[in-house]
């Protein structure tokens, strides 16, 4: 653990978003295993690698620190969950592009909540930010839209909204909260999903948990490695990053998803899925530009 801690921070989110970036293809090489029993043993070895991480971190203080982190942090660890079953249902539903896509708009979301909930006020370069972001996700989900018809890969284009959206809530939670460690709310999160994918696996497929040990690992590479390793080192290394660089370098998944889907699954991404994901990308680094020019106007 003291090895991944010297690690450089800039380097370890750039390690935790690629290792996020593999989530799409693994998802989608699953041979026969639903999204919820998907849910399911994602989370479970999620929740594994996470407690050991808090094992390791806290030792004697394991159980203190969901004490300390309080109603802060299992409400964020709630909000985390919604965004990790969306995480599957989209990657289900429609395609790694536009999910990974969608992901990246996170940025968007949170000047929109901080405007709401922090009253941080919104410049005129973020609201031309807003406007691209959301023309792009137009750009993208337009070929899926059908008058009077909700078809598969749009309910998918949806739903993924809700990793932005959760993922938002609990900056804005982190933000409102500065001396909580959010730390244990991942264990909560991986406790509710769990919670999730057996809820729907008992009462829609009549209690079905038991799937291949071909799905059973590719369960263990998603939760113990591709989640688990990516928001370990995304944690750790956001301690000793500037957020401008950790929302750059995050990108890094949302470009290297749809690469890996389409050299490992063949998944080739349609010309508006790419011009409406460059178009998202852009609006997302302008933000950066934005938020960097005014760190720079303060500091000076």
């Amino acid at each position: 653990m003291q090895i991944i801690r010297n690690l450089p921070g800039p380097f370890l989110i750039l390690l935790g978003a690629t290792s996020l970036s593999f989530g799409g293809t693994i998802i989608k090489s699953f041979e026969g295993a639903n999204l919820w029993q998907i849910l399911f043993w994602r989370s479970i070895f999620f929740l594994i690698i996470v407690s050991l991480f808090l094992f390791f971190t806290y030792r004697k203080n394991f159980f203190k620190s969901f004490r300390d982190s309080g109603v802060p942090g299992f409400v964020a660890g709630l909000f985390l969950s919604f965004g990790f079953a969306a995480y599957v249902f989209a990657m289900y539903n429609t395609t790694v592009a536009n999910t990974n896509f969608i992901i990246s708009t996170q940025t968007i979301f949170l000047a929109i909540f901080g405007y709401i909930f922090l009253k941080e006020k919104v410049n005129p370069l973020t609201m031309i930010c807003i406007f691209f972001a959301m023309l792009g996700v137009l750009v993208m989900v337009g070929p899926d839209l059908e008058m009077g018809k909700l078809n598969e890969r749009m309910l998918g284009n949806l739903v993924a909204f809700g990793m932005p959206i959760t993922f938002s809530i609990l900056i804005i939670i982190v933000r409102k909260y500065p001396n909580v460690d959010m730390v244990p709310s991942q264990f909560i999160a991986g406790c509710f999903a769990i919670f999730y994918g057996y809820l729907a696996c008992e009462f829609y497929f009549s209690g079905k948990l038991i799937i291949s040990i071909h799905d059973i690992f590719l369960g263990f590479l998603a939760g113990f490695f591709q989640l688990g390793f990516g928001f370990i080192f995304i944690t750790i290394g956001a301690q000793k990053t500037p957020a401008a660089m950790i929302g750059i370098i995050a990108l890094t998944e949302s470009v290297l998803g749809p690469f890996w889907a389409w050299l490992i699954i063949k998944e080739i991404p349609s010309s508006s899925v790419l011009i409406g994901g460059v178009l998202i990308i852009f609006a997302v680094l302008l933000q950066f530009y934005s938020k960097f020019k005014k760190v720079n106007r303060i500091t000076n």
